[in-house]
């Protein structure tokens, strides 16, 4: 059970800067301590857990209290007014509705489900569309379609009352294109179409605590924050709102014109769209005079396809007005919303590194609440940095990979299921990772880090790896450079992405973590700009510069990604690739011209989630212009044949060296991996076709490549092809042929001797050009 959770309001501070903490505890009392965290692998067979206790004034006893999550995308108003003192009304939109079979859910609502008054729009407990009112005593009438909405079929739907007739009518009404739904041409579409009317003595009361919503309701509040209740799921698109009772015919009249007397509302979801995505992804218009713009809570998806999408347009800043829709999802979640626990100053004199606030309690319930100390900006402390892949963390953020149906058969083995993967299956309020599916199949393209990220902590072993994956298995390399005595700072790649190539030219090396797989356009800017410089760079990984993200400049915290291509949890829906921050095309970004061999001379072929294996060394890497590389281990042909991740340094997902891609001619495989089995098989956007042959046991191609090359300026690369190498660091308290090639690597790295050529036949007219 996890008793105690929490999160900070960033990832990445400064020295100096405020940091402040939230915490959620079933525990009356729970302890604090600052952590510095070296290594958190408590594997026996490695150097053990390293989190050493620092000094800090919020290490002291806190009062605990239980903070609830309420996921649920919808959009709020702030002025209600308009909504209220409604006698007569008429509610419209177009609407896709993706799961109608779950039950009520609410479409535009004005409902208060503990006094049962109010007006409403919803699908019904029959998945049938339905208007509600309720009076001041709870007396309601409802009038459904009782006609069931067809999931992912677009509809034009609306609701009118008449107070003075107390005529109340409802009906749904199937708008198919040959493209923008499930079906093609209308075929059996008069069975979709209903209409249901009703005369009733009921008045519509909606002077209620409740606030209008689109996409949800509220009930009644907990701990002073509503529940959110009846979420919907689906997409809407342009939602009107009148204060008189419309016909049919008004009501297709104010589809594209909602004009006249009445108008209360009359929402454009492309307005806010720019060349270069939503200026303010929050907010939504009102086109009409009275202008109740709203803002989305939870962010729903935004740049989806409208009723109206023709296909000739894949790209919705092109077209805003095909893209007027949002897409919502009951299980939407990107901030939590707790209120502060307690707040730290970090001391202008701490280390930067890697932290966590320590919160525990009795019977053993503790979290790690894990973010980063840069350096002050522009104030380096070493010579060597390490990029911090928070873009990575934060796409597997709570995933869930055990409850995938083929993920033994994708592992080659059971799937080792820890204590947070457990809570994760039972609590889907954490939010999910950019892995997961929405409760609708739809893909999750949204990942914040404004929540309690349980596989973002010391001691977590994660089940897509035989070990360790992502932030716990960074801290493999994190504790070698500490137990070899090197300076470096931390900063991450959030902190790139804002600040770009001027924040790594403070620096001689750059170093990444083991799988730093999404990255964005000013991310890779500023790598390349950097090694244009003659910044040098060790690559420490595998799968890297591969997923196209962005980040919201005005939520820092939110990050995106749109899927398809390469080898994934989910595809995008056709038309929605492209990003709405940016209005960028995501994806990956070797479809963006941008191979990941240009960035550091391999790029992602293989993967296979079972036994890691070795490097063995080419024919090329006992050239004399390389010596240097394998100084102390002249003798070692096998590479690695040991660690902690799968038992090898070569393993879990594998580059290699590819010219055509944008492998710098000059570069030297120093080594290549062997010996794979049958489950590492080529990633999906290296096949044309599937056919036998293509496992490790017969693939040459399945392989991990060890690439060094000089670049411009006395720069140079270094890359290890493998997300495996960094668990081989340790073996054998450090003495072993991977660590020693990596200590030579980035030493000759820091140091200001100009760096070799790769073969002693290469020229530097070569390497220049």
């Amino acid at each position: 059970m996890m008793a105690i959770t929490g999160y900070t309001n960033q990832m990445s501070v400064q020295p100096g800067e405020r940091i402040k903490f939230m915490v959620s505890s079933d525990h009356k009392k729970y302890r604090t301590d600052m952590v510095h965290l070296i290594h958190g692998d408590s594997d026996p067979k490695g150097p053990g857990l390293k989190i050493n206790k620092i000094n800090a004034d919020v290490d002291k006893e806190y009062e605990g209290r239980k903070q609830d999550i309420y996921m649920g995308s919808y959009v709020k108003f702030d002025d209600q007014s308009p909504f209220e003192n409604i006698r007569s009304f008429s509610l419209q939109a177009m609407i896709f509705p993706t799961t109608p079979e779950l039950g009520v859910q609410g479409i535009l609502t004005k409902w208060s489900p503990n006094q049962n008054s109010g007006y409403g729009l919803f699908i019904d407990e029959k998945g049938c569309l339905a208007v509600w009112i309720g009076d001041k005593e709870g007396k309601v009438e409802k009038v459904s379609t009782n006609q069931p909405l067809v999931s992912q079929t677009w509809y034009f739907v609306g609701a009118s009352f008449d107070a003075e007739s107390g005529k109340l009518t409802v009906f749904q009404e199937a708008n198919i294109s040959k493209t923008n739904g499930r079906f093609s041409l209308p075929y059996g579409i008069d069975h979709m179409n209903a209409r249901n009317e009703k005369v009733t003595t009921v008045q519509a009361y909606a002077s209620t605590e409740a606030p209008f919503l689109i996409a949800s309701l509220f009930d009644q509040k907990t701990n002073g924050k509503h529940k959110v209740i009846w979420r919907y799921n689906g997409k809407i698109d342009r939602p009107r709102m009148a204060n008189m009772s419309l016909s049919k015919e008004e009501m297709v009249s104010w589809i594209d014109n909602p004009t006249g007397d009445g108008v209360v509302a009359a929402w454009d979801f492309a307005q806010g769209m720019t060349g270069k995505g939503f200026k303010k992804l929050e907010k939504v218009y009102d086109a009409s005079p009275n202008q109740l713009h709203g803002e989305t809570v939870n962010h729903p998806t935004r740049a989806v396809t409208g009723y109206n999408w023709t296909s000739e347009e894949q790209n919705f800043t092109h077209a805003p007005e095909q893209y007027a829709a949002i897409h919502f999802h009951d299980d939407d979640m990107t901030d939590a919303k707790w209120e502060v626990d307690f707040e730290w100053k970090v001391p202008d004199d701490l280390k930067s590194g890697v932290y966590a606030a320590h919160v525990y309690a009795e019977d053993d319930n503790e979290d790690y609440i894990t973010f980063f100390v840069r350096p002050k900006k522009g104030q380096p402390t070493a010579k060597a940095v390490l990029i911090l892949p928070t873009a990575s963390y934060l796409a597997y953020a709570n995933n869930r990979f055990q409850d995938i149906p083929l993920a033994q058969l994708m592992f080659g083995r059971a799937p080792v299921v820890q204590q947070e993967d457990m809570y994760l299956g039972e609590h889907a309020e954490y939010g999910l990772s950019t892995y997961d599916h929405h409760n609708d199949g739809t893909g999750v393209c949204f990942s914040s880090s404004l929540r309690p990220i349980l596989n973002m902590r010391p001691k977590y072993r994660h089940n897509l790896s035989p070990s360790l994956w992502q932030f716990n298995a960074d801290l493999h390399l994190i504790d070698w450079l500490t137990e070899k005595g090197f300076d470096f700072d931390v900063i991450t790649d959030q902190d790139l992405h804002f600040e770009g190539a001027e924040l790594l030219n403070h620096y001689t090396v750059a170093i990444t973590g083991s799988h730093p797989e999404y990255f964005s356009g000013p991310m890779l800017d500023a790598v390349e700009d950097f090694q244009s410089n003659g910044g040098r760079f060790m690559y420490m990984g595998s799968n890297g510069f591969y997923w196209v993200v962005t980040f919201d400049p005005e939520n820092p915290s939110l990050m995106e990604v749109r899927k398809n291509y390469g080898n994934q949890g989910w595809k995008s829906k056709p038309g929605e690739i492209h990003l709405s921050i940016t209005g960028e095309q995501g994806s990956i970004w070797k479809h963006r011209g941008r191979a990941p061999q240009k960035i550091c001379g391999v790029g992602y072929m293989a993967e296979g989630f079972e036994v890691s294996s070795y490097y063995r060394r080419s024919e090329d890497s006992f050239n004399s212009n390389l010596d240097w590389v394998f100084e102390g281990i002249e003798m070692d042909e096998i590479l690695g044949d040991f660690g902690l991740v799968g038992g090898g340094a070569a393993g879990l997902e594998l580059d290699i060296f590819d010219e055509e891609l944008g492998t710098p001619s000059h570069a030297v495989i120093l080594a290549s991996s062997e010996g794979h089995t049958n489950v590492y098989v080529p990633v999906a956007e290296e096949l044309y076709f599937n056919i036998t042959g293509l496992g490790g046991e017969e693939n040459p191609k399945v392989r991990a490549d060890m690439v060094y090359y000089p670049t411009p300026n006395g720069g140079a690369v270094f890359s290890t092809g493998s997300i495996a190498y960094c668990g081989s660091l340790s073996h054998n308290n450090y003495d072993n042929n991977i660590s020693r090639l990596t200590e030579n690597v980035l030493k000759r790295f820091l140091s200001e001797e100009p760096l070799p050529l790769g073969l002693a036949e290469q020229t530097l007219d070569k390497v220049n050009n």
